[in-house]
């Protein structure tokens, strides 16, 4: 249900400047706002109580990489090659999302918007992959999938390896970089990203056109690290894990907190469009709680990739919207080109869709449509696929499930063997989508490698075999032995 609208009473004159927060690896229910009762999330409560709140929100993938991939592109990943993880043990593999995807980031800078990107990049790190060369003037972060906290610690370690001629390095010890040059950090990482936020905020101040930042906390994403007076905010929490990444989050919400009180300061939060969300679903080996959906990270499970998010604009998003409809991250390139007064790029193939008035007039801006999430993992794919209100997903050789996911958010009732027309309906549907996936362009491991190599992937017609759906684990076992014959 969505309560509240849209309030048009101060008509936008001006192009509105996009904030994009995002977080990594956190869980649908470690805010505030998504009914987190141990973790505490103040400022971001307050922007999502006085927005509009997605209570099914989801991203293109179920892993940190391939989801940015398709944020940035509006595209899905398996259909421009990038559904694996880059590498993160330093190794030059000269691989990067394709320089003719045309990121958001390239839209809204030639529409005449300041870019910044803040934090983890996670796109390419050979120099025509890097954000000043994806449409970003200012870039200030790391661009690796992941990274040390505390510069006492990755700094030190780093020069000692780079001393002793070690090939290759962990990008979690690289150096900080502002655009192409090194820097020597001296604060807590997730501090130092919210300080360089508010600096681009303070210096939009004095150009003369909107700004857009994509501002990409690291945080809460392993390793666990927080600052001692965050942690000490958690005493209650008796879980060591638990209770580090919750101050994790906290130290994410303490920078919000100053990046509105900058907005403010600068007269220009009214006319800031916040957007906030997750990469995929948080990770409950390490701290995250995703209830009251299923799975964790890297399932096709809704706790994998459906994700805490809100918007927030004065006067233009009502306070205590509530949007329960299914939206996905990458109906965010479109909808920022029709806030941005441009059009898509000529020849952009976009996956997603404005979905500006569908949260104006409170309906489905995915009527009748797929989202979809898939995931290869080593021989076999976890697939899901969501219409309206209905789910079906296949994790690892489990038979194909399906489940009323409006009724039943955390996947219980398994319902294939009642509506078996209507799985074979959206498998078949889904078995058409897949025809558009090619060849990925990098793998995250050799294992992965080798299985493409040997024929056995993508392995469509395993995946979409329907006879599964009503086996259980021990039949599909026997079935499958019996193939082999």
């Amino acid at each position: 249900m969505m309560v509240c609208c849209f309030s048009f009473a101060k008509a936008q004159t001006s192009k509105p400047n996009i904030l994009v927060i995002l977080c990594d690896d956190l869980g649908y229910n470690d805010v505030g706002f998504n009914g987190s009762t141990d973790i505490i999330t103040p400022e971001l409560d307050k922007l999502a109580a006085n927005g509009a709140i997605f209570s099914s929100a989801y991203v293109a993938h179920p892993f940190c990489g391939p989801s940015r991939a398709a944020l940035m592109t509006g595209r899905y990943t398996q259909e421009i090659g990038t559904p694996y993880n880059l590498r993160d043990d330093g190794r030059d593999t000269r691989s990067g999302v394709p320089v003719k995807e045309t990121f958001m980031s390239n839209m809204l800078q030639d529409a005449g918007y300041y870019t910044s990107a803040i934090g983890k990049w996670h796109l390419g790190d050979y120099p025509e992959f890097t954000p000043n060369k994806r449409g970003y003037d200012d870039f200030f972060g790391f661009l690796g999938g992941g990274h040390k906290y505390f510069p006492e610690k990755f700094q030190p370690y780093f020069e000692k390896q780079k001393q002793a001629g070690a090939y290759p390095i962990n990008v979690y010890f690289t150096p900080l970089l502002h655009n192409d040059k090194e820097v020597k950090e001296t604060e807590y990482i997730t501090d130092a990203f919210s300080r360089e936020a508010v600096r681009v905020i303070e210096e939009s101040k004095v150009k003369k056109k909107p700004f857009f930042m994509y501002l990409a906390y690291n945080a809460p994403h392993v390793p666990l690290e927080a600052k001692e007076e965050d942690l000490k905010v958690f005493e209650n929490i008796k879980d060591l894990d638990r209770r580090t990444y919750a101050a994790m989050v906290y130290s994410v919400d303490r920078g919000v907190g100053q990046i509105v009180k900058a907005l403010k300061e600068t007269k220009q939060f009214e006319n800031t469009l916040i957007v906030f969300l997750s990469d995929n679903g948080g990770n409950f080996d390490h701290g995250a709680n995703n209830y009251p959906l299923k799975g964790t990270k890297g399932d096709t499970f809704e706790g994998g990739f459906r994700v805490p998010m809100f918007m927030h604009m004065p006067n233009v998003i009502a306070a205590g919207t509530h949007f329960d409809h299914a939206v996905s991250a990458l109906d965010l390139y479109p909808t920022f080109a029709y806030l941005a007064k441009t059009n898509l790029p000529k020849g952009k193939v976009v996956n997603g869709k404005n979905i500006w008035n569908d949260i104006k007039s409170n309906t489905s801006p995915h009527k009748d449509e797929m989202i979809y999430a898939w995931r290869y993992r080593e021989g076999y794919s976890d697939v899901s696929a969501r219409k309206e209100d209905w789910k079906i997903v296949r994790m690892g050789n489990e038979p194909w499930q399906l489940f009323n996911i409006t009724k039943d958010i955390g996947e219980h009732k398994d319902l294939a063997g009642q509506f078996p027309d209507r799985v074979k309906e959206m498998v078949d549907e889904t078995k058409l989508w897949s025809k558009k996936h090619i060849t990925p362009l990098w793998f995250y491991s050799q294992a992965d490698a080798d299985y493409w190599a040997s024929g056995r992937f993508p392995g469509f017609e395993d995946t979409f075999e329907i006879d599964k759906l009503r086996m259980s684990p021990k039949e599909y076992t026997e079935w499958t032995e019996k193939q082999k014959k």
